[in-house]
């Protein structure tokens, strides 16, 4: 595991445990208008990342790019999203990656995915 993946026991720092409670609170607001998951998806290598605009979805399920989202402003929910980012997706290959609101679950979760880089060597005599 790469130093900068938290782990299932790591606690969160302050400002990410704030941002859990405010992402939290929205719950009731966001199942009355009909949104079932938000979403903000990140991307980035060679010490360059970008994270994209919170997005709310009215679905079964989400997964990134499968789904249109609905109209519901949550710009407001923008920076908590962000300060959930893992810290260092964006360093050597990169890496990519959402965080995700299951809004009647009221459960949010990281995914995190790291590029690698990897060769073959093959030796022979001639």
């Amino acid at each position: 595991m790469d130093a900068n993946a938290r782990g299932k026991r790591e606690a969160l720092s302050s400002s990410e445990e704030a941002a859990k409670a405010g992402i939290l609170a929205e719950c009731d607001k966001l199942a009355q208008a009909g949104v079932t998951f938000v979403a903000v998806h990140f991307d980035g290598y060679g010490d360059d990342g970008a994270t994209e605009d919170v997005k709310c979805f009215n679905s079964d399920y989400y997964a990134y790019a499968e789904h249109e989202a609905i109209d519901y402003d949550a710009v407001h929910l923008q920076e908590h999203f962000e300060a959930l980012v893992p810290f260092g997706y964006e360093n050597d290959c990169g890496g990519f990656g959402d965080v995700v609101l299951d809004v009647a679950a009221r459960k949010i979760t990281v995914e995190r995915n790291d590029r690698l880089e990897d060769y073959t060597t093959t030796t022979y005599e001639v």
